[in-house]
């Protein structure tokens, strides 16, 4: 059954590999990412900003109706080094993507889905969002605070809707290859983790609800 999708992220790595899947599989998927998509199959969204959420939000509910699914998965990571050598834009900058976006859209789509009594909300995690590594603090608070805040997402969505949150594993994308160098290339690209992860997300139900998930 075609799903109504929007994803944040989709201008490479996971995020364009899931999109491209689940379009290809005939569902409606709304996406976003900083840059401006060249086959304008997404729009422009910076998802630190509340407005241009609020904004992109709207336009796709007004267009789309409520997500049947909803993954927050934009994401950035630190370039490696000790916390106290972490300029302090840089910091916030991770804060503000991974963290901030995600309360954003959760706080402009969610609604939607409650008035709807459906949905699933997908905040994608990390390993680092459940262990740490020397060199990515920033990038492990926020996803540590991820699995908070869907924990408590979880506690607060009325019956019908689930929260969870997804770690994909570890995948051959640009940010890991910041942090690992050229020993990323030993990982699954992003193409052939979307031929089981696209599917994995779409068989998670309200029953899944506050439940902390890893990607097959």
């Amino acid at each position: 059954m075609p799903r109504t999708i929007v994803i944040t992220g989709v201008s490479r790595g996971l995020g364009r590999a899931l999109a491209t899947r689940w379009i290809a599989a005939g569902h409606t998927v709304a996406g976003c990412s900083r840059s401006v998509d060249p086959e304008g199959r997404f729009d422009a969204v910076d998802v630190a900003d509340d407005g241009a959420v609020a904004r992109w939000a709207r336009a796709v509910l007004d267009r789309d109706g409520p997500p049947d699914l909803l993954v927050n998965n934009a994401g950035r990571i630190n370039a490696n080094a000790p916390l106290w050598r972490v300029p302090t834009e840089e910091f916030r900058g991770v804060v503000d993507v991974n963290l901030v976006g995600t309360y954003h859209t959760i706080r402009h789509f969610v609604p939607a889905m409650i008035e709807a009594g459906r949905g699933v909300i997908v905040n994608v995690s990390s390993g680092w969002g459940r262990s740490t590594a020397p060199e990515v603090a920033p990038y492990c608070a926020t996803k540590w605070a991820i699995e908070g805040l869907t924990q408590s997402l979880a506690q607060e969505l009325p019956t019908g809707l689930a929260a969870v949150s997804l770690n994909p594993g570890v995948i051959h994308t640009e940010m890991l290859e910041s942090c690992f160098g050229a020993s990323a290339s030993g990982y699954p690209d992003p193409d052939r983790w979307a031929e089981r992860a696209a599917s994995f997300i779409l068989d998670i139900r309200a029953a899944d609800n506050g439940k902390a998930l890893t990607a097959p």
